[in-house]
């Protein structure tokens, strides 16, 4: 039996797949809110320190704050999402590529992991592999104009 979680978990995907933009964003803004908590306050607290890091162009050091996250909560995936942002801003796709593939292996249904990897890849020219991840992030948020935006332009490309 599925823990209650696990249940909201669904209750939100689903609700991501809803025709009301305000359905939607409530869920997008729950997810989001749950895995950053995931691990507790003082694992926020670091994530959200690290944000402001990367916010203010101070890369290595966001850099340095997460992985010393990762050291503690080796299966934290927001923290392997906030690296791979990190790592695609200071041009390194593949670093960013890889911590965007521990994230979906951790929750295969991180939308913002799963548009991530699909940047990542279009930036290292490998587009059919951006394209499965693209369209792995539309099943998962279908009314996400951008990633059906990144699928045209992969398209493009492999025509």
């Amino acid at each position: 039996m599925a823990s209650l979680e696990d249940r909201i978990i669904q209750q939100l995907l689903n609700d991501l797949q809803s025709t009301d933009p305000s359905i939607r964003q409530n869920a997008t803004q729950n997810l989001w809110e749950r895995w950053f908590n995931e691990k507790g306050t003082e694992a926020r607290t670091a994530l959200m320190q690290a944000t402001r890091l990367m916010e203010r162009g101070e890369f290595i050091r966001a850099e340095g704050q997460v992985n010393r996250l990762l050291d503690t909560y080796p299966d934290f995936a927001e923290a392997f999402n906030k690296r791979a942002t990190i790592r695609y801003l200071m041009g390194d796709f593949t670093e960013a590529a890889a911590d965007c593939e521990q994230v979906i292996t951790l929750k295969p249904y991180h939308f913002g992991a799963l548009h991530g990897l699909g940047l990542c890849r279009m930036q290292l020219g490998e587009y059919p592999a951006a394209l499965a991840a693209l369209r792995r992030a539309v099943v998962v948020q279908p009314h996400a104009l951008v990633n059906q935006q990144l699928i045209a332009e992969c398209l493009t490309h492999l025509s």
